[in-house]
């Protein structure tokens, strides 16, 4: 008997590990879908697990990643309280078959786990072909019709005063883009990677924005690794290369974000559902003054 009851224990001590580190059915990023009684929008979570007690960042509606509070598991259930939520801004989630519902202070929100997007870059990619075609708004369409001063002037794409938001009718996954901007001092736009992920571009006061919210930056999650000379007025451009979830970002021929991954959709995205296509997205409810000019794409080729 005393022979077994040790075969017995060192069974379970070698189980111990397994089950101290099994992971919490939260564990990971979420893509996450909010209703409330007046319209639908995207948010994103993720949950990691730090000396045994829940971590969350999330990204709402607008604005930026950002941590929340009081995060808590008890029984099935997840609740934490949003900063940037309406009310007390408590939020209530519970996880079945790898798939996310609850109750926010906005509303029921459901979500699913955000793809990996692990992809290898093409072999190949096709001749740039134009988004904009200098003299009119084909091939795009305004959020908010009636708020739009989106006009084609000139060669260029300007936005003539804050209103509404413009993406592309065509709808991208990976892609090579070339897009030029001129944004005015006091500017705040954003060039939307596949309607999800934002590019930052501004020229507010220094001391209003970090590197994770300045210019270049991909919105509260990847600063640039390098400083541009800001040029506000100027003709300036980006060449960002898009493969999955992976980044690149050339500014002015300068090398600023090398191969890095984003984590998940930004604040304003069009939608969470990363695993599918989506357009190019310019911000134009911020400010107006913005022009943009020589927009084309590449798609991976044969």
């Amino acid at each position: 008997m005393q022979r077994h009851w040790r075969v017995v224990m060192w069974v379970v001590i070698a189980f111990l590990p397994g089950i101290a580190n099994a992971q919490s059915p939260f564990a990971g990023r979420w893509d996450l879908t909010i209703t409330t009684p007046k319209r639908v929008y995207p948010s994103w979570l993720e949950y990691t697990d730090q000396g045994g007690s829940p971590a969350i960042r999330m990204v709402g509606r607008t604005g930026s990643a950002h941590a929340v509070r009081d995060a808590r598991v008890e029984g099935s259930h997840l609740m934490f309280a949003d900063p940037q939520s309406s009310g007390d801004g408590r939020w209530d989630l519970t996880v079945k078959d790898r798939k996310l519902q609850g109750r926010t202070p906005e509303g029921e929100v459901s979500g699913v786990p955000a793809p990996a997007l692990n992809r290898r870059p093409p072999a190949a990619w096709t001749a740039p072909q134009p988004l904009f075609n200098g003299h009119d708004l084909s091939g795009w369409l305004a959020d908010q019709p009636s708020k739009s001063h989106w006009v084609a002037e000139n060669g260029e794409l300007r936005n003539q005063d804050a209103g509404a938001n413009l993406r592309t009718v065509p709808t991208f996954g990976d892609f090579k883009l070339h897009i030029e901007y001129n944004c005015p001092g006091g500017g705040n736009s954003g060039v939307y990677l596949r309607g999800r992920y934002e590019v930052q571009v501004e020229y507010e006061p220094p001391d209003k924005n970090d590197a994770f919210h300045g210019m270049g930056s991909i919105y509260g999650f990847i600063a640039p690794a390098k400083e541009v000379a800001p040029r506000p007025g100027e003709w300036e451009s980006y060449d960002v290369t898009l493969v999955g979830r992976n980044v690149t970002v050339i500014r002015d021929g300068v090398l600023i974000i090398d191969h890095a991954e984003i984590p998940g959709i930004t604040g304003g995205a069009l939608d969470s559902h990363e695993a599918e296509p989506g357009p190019l997205y310019l911000q134009g409810d911020h400010t107006g003054g913005l022009k943009f000019r020589a927009i084309t794409i590449s798609v991976p080729g044969q």
